[in-house]
């Protein structure tokens, strides 16, 4: 709703149109956005000059204005049945929950292909294979970490310090799909939420609006079945920047989960609301002289083509000692990489890099590495699964940053100090806070990797796509890795159930 009106007495005297700045409509374009109270007072004072182009701009806003009135209304509306919705479920027992999740887990789980194939279909990125392997990961993976836990009441006492801690929902939540994995995210976010007796508000990216309504209709007909409200899981009905923000800062949202770019995520944080943000990956892979050759030439060849390159915690920028880069080569090789020649490298960089930016072009983000590889002109006697760029190391630009695509650069080091030397400069450069990988025998050398690397997941011996959310390894399964304050982040956890829950602390008096 607009605020109280603004006096519309009109002044004894024009403003001339030679006056103006010749930018004032944009001005007032950004102040209907930012301040529609300001922007209306400021319009009603411009209309009484009764200069024709302001009143043309003025009547314009005035109709804008009066659209984003009923845009907020709209809003207010999905947070209201949000609210209504999460207090229903409040006084549900953990077992209730898990039945309900089950089903929940069970029903995305039985149509992970049909909604992977949707996926690629309307984004037009990525693998539909790997992404029914995420669908799945993301409903009976993420719900077996669920399964059994305690998010209410009392969930643990320590006897000595007599202090008990209890969990509590923290209310309505709002969260960001990306469009690289919106299917997967979401279904990773809505067992989180109703596990913790939260309400949640799913906001697509628009080119995966389609996909999220078919998502949103499973979850309501889980609902329904279990005697849980609808508006419990909502899919926002429209896409924008402007609705993302409102719904950001609306005063009854109580967290937002943000996955997406740096924009989105900085929008987040500065919403007035507390927020879970991301950051970008760029994870380097250090390859010691003393790894296991072929399991880590394995490794990044499964992670790297995983979903065509477009998970942001797989390598991106390989570091081989020199002493076994040939045999490392051969063997990635082996394992289905075209390893690029320099004339290779050089068209690939014409063909698929932006020239100003030094950016991967949009055009080639998420295609698979046979696709890239035909469309430059760079061929193998076997299927193309990853494109691997040997180059040396420049700070900036598109060798050094990340690529969500199935490609990645190689750069030769001489040995471990200098190996390490640059993964860290790697990760200061973009992806700080994120994942780093390391393929070693040693254990020492992984500590000392471990100390060295600004980032929250040190992932050893493991592919890294897989690794980081928990498929391969002992971390908790999520769809959503913080970067700590490294990246800008508020925590570098893999973010589960237990961020999404308010802990109080009974302590008692020890004297």
């Amino acid at each position: 709703m607009i605020a109280r009106s603004v006096s519309s007495s009109r002044p004894t005297t024009h403003i001339g149109v030679d006056d103006l700045p010749g930018d004032l409509p944009a001005v007032l374009d950004l102040l209907a956005d930012t301040h529609p109270t300001l922007a209306l007072a400021m319009v009603r004072a411009l209309d009484s000059a009764r200069v024709p182009a302001l009143r043309a701009t003025a009547t314009r806003l005035m109709s804008a204005l009066a659209a984003d009135a009923r845009l907020d209304a709209e809003i207010d509306e999905v947070v209201t049945r949000a609210t209504r919705s999460q207090a229903t479920i409040e006084s549900w027992t953990d077992a209730r929950l898990d039945l309900l999740l089950a089903d929940l887990a069970s029903a995305f789980a039985a149509r992970a292909e049909e909604l992977a194939v949707v996926t690629v279909g309307e984004t037009g990125i990525g693998n539909a294979a790997d992404k029914a392997i995420k669908n799945r990961f993301a409903s009976q993976g993420v719900y077996e970490s669920l399964a059994g836990k305690t998010t209410l009441g009392p969930i643990s006492y320590d006897a000595d310090r007599r202090v008990t801690e209890v969990a509590s929902p923290v209310g309505v939540v709002f969260a960001v799909l990306p469009v690289t994995s919106p299917v997967a995210c979401a279904i990773f976010k809505t067992l989180s939420a109703i596990k913790t007796r939260n309400a949640l508000i799913l906001s697509f990216h628009h080119k995966a609006f389609g996909v999220g309504q078919f998502v949103g209709g499973i979850i309501r007909d889980v609902l329904v079945r279990h005697g849980a409200p609808a508006g419990l899981v909502q899919v926002v009905q429209q896409t924008g920047r402007k609705i993302t923000r409102r719904f950001m800062s609306h005063p009854k949202v109580s967290l937002v989960l943000a996955t997406g770019g740096p924009g989105l995520v900085k929008a987040a944080y500065s919403s007035g609301t507390p927020a879970i943000g991301v950051g970008p990956g760029n994870a380097p892979a250090f390859i010691a002289a003393d790894a296991d050759l072929d399991a880590a030439a394995r490794a990044v060849v499964v992670s790297k083509s995983f979903d065509n390159g477009l998970i942001c915690g797989a390598e991106h920028n390989l570091v081989v000692d020199a002493r076994v880069v040939a045999p490392f080569i051969a063997l990635l090789e082996h394992h289905g990489a075209a390893v690029l020649t320099p004339g290779e490298e050089r068209d690939f960089y014409l063909q698929a890099v932006e020239g100003k930016s030094g950016e991967l072009q949009r055009a080639v983000v998420g295609l698979s590495a046979e696709v890239i590889a035909r469309t430059i002109g760079i061929a193998r006697p076997y299927p193309i699964r990853l494109l691997v760029l040997p180059t040396a190391f420049s700070a900036g630009g598109f060798y050094a940053g990340e690529k969500l695509a199935p490609v990645l650069s190689m750069f030769t080091v001489p040995d471990e100090d200098e190996g390490l030397r640059l993964c860290r400069t790697v990760l200061d450069l973009v992806g700080a806070g994120h994942t780093a990988v390391i393929h070693s025998r040693s254990e020492a050398l992984i500590e000392r990797f471990a100390r060295h690397m600004p980032a929250g997941r040190i992932l050893v011996n493991t592919p890294a796509a897989h690794g980081c959310c928990g498929m391969t390894t002992g971390l908790e399964c999520s769809m959503t890795l913080g970067c700590g304050t490294f990246g800008g982040n508020s925590t570098t956890d893999n973010v589960t159930y237990r961020h999404l829950l308010n802990i109080k602390r009974v302590a008692h008096d020890r004297v």
